[in-house]
């Protein structure tokens, strides 16, 4: 059965993830994806000598598991009755978007670093990034949270909504899978080098035209939320490229032009210092009152982004609704 509105699922999720977000009492699908990649990981380490045969092996389950069980679920819901399927599909999406979970774990870090309390906001960033926090001072701490929210804008939120565009759900779910799997083991150390090499690099592929829409779309909702799009593309455009990841400086570089901060520059990661340019101008210290305004320019890319995939999925239609 074809839906008249086939953007109505993305809306519904959207407007969930909006009201509710991911409650930590309800089981969650990306805790599930995560599981069976570490559960994978520990077998193929243990099993296969080619840790880079054994982590295409490893993508490979991991999409087809993470994209055929959403997929049998919402034609099966279909199937009974098609506001049962509206229903899941919905639900579905919901759980694939970030964007409160994103906005509520880095107040976290903007409150306690209002109250003055360092402590507090480094173990509150310390749960949103994957770099070492202990030696962060309080900027260090500002600095991460903002550059996250800027980052996950695109991977947390409006990719999903591009992937989910084009094939619905589990499309969404595929581009997830990759994702989770490039944030657990897609780093370039000894450790996961060989067996994260292709799940990073699908994850460079799948990410490639989403960072650039979104960051796009980050410059053009600057106006309307009163921050400075003409510096915003301008930093963009000279410091898009200042990273080791060919996405990740997209949404970054577009942010601290657009409220004028100074992001990046050396990080630490499991012990090992990694050098890194600086995104943007330091034309003003950083606060706390930052993070707030990263999650504004988050919410506003994000209205964006679901604006055009909404108008784009009713154009290709279809999808798992037929």
């Amino acid at each position: 059965m074809k839906y008249i509105f086939p953007a109505l699922p993305m809306l519904i999720g959207f407007l969930l993830d909006f009201i509710i977000g991911d409650p930590y009492w309800i089981p969650h699908p990306v805790r599930w994806i995560g599981t069976l990649i570490s559960a994978l990981e520990k077998a193929i380490r243990k099993h296969i000598k080619n840790l880079r045969t054994g982590g295409i092996l490893l993508a490979l389950i991991v999409i087809t598991v993470s994209t055929l069980l959403p997929l049998i679920l919402i034609r099966i819901c279909c199937k009974l009755h098609p506001v049962c399927g509206l229903i899941a599909e919905s639900i579905c999406i919901c759980y694939l978007l970030a964007a409160r979970s994103l906005r509520n774990e880095s107040m976290k870090v903007c409150n306690a670093a209002e109250k003055g309390d360092t402590e507090a906001s480094r173990k509150a960033v310390s749960m949103i990034v994957g770099r070492d926090t202990a030696s962060l001072d309080q900027a260090g701490i500002l600095r991460a949270a903002v550059e996250t929210v800027a980052e996950n804008t695109s991977d947390g939120v409006t990719a999903p909504i591009f992937y989910m565009m084009l094939g619905g759900a589990p499309l969404g779910f595929f581009y997830k899978a990759v994702n989770t799997m490039d944030s657990m083991i897609g780093y370039r150390n000894e450790k996961y080098a060989d067996i994260g090499r292709f799940a990073a690099r699908l994850d460079d592929v799948l990410n490639y035209i989403p960072s650039r829409l979104s960051a796009l779309l980050m410059i053009a909702v600057c106006p309307i939320l009163r921050f400075d799009m003409k510096n915003a593309f301008r930093i963009w455009k000279r410091d898009r490229r200042k990273h080791a990841s060919p996405n990740s400086a997209q949404t970054e570089s577009a942010c601290a032009g657009a409220l004028h901060l100074r992001l990046a520059g050396d990080a630490t990661y499991f012990g090992e210092l990694h050098k890194k340019p600086y995104i943007g101008d330091n034309d003003r210290p950083i606060e706390p009152e930052d993070i707030r305004r990263a999650n504004r320019l988050m919410y506003g890319t994000s209205f964006l982004m679901l604006l055009l995939g909404s108008i784009l999925r009713c154009l290709l239609c279809g999808g798992v609704w037929k």
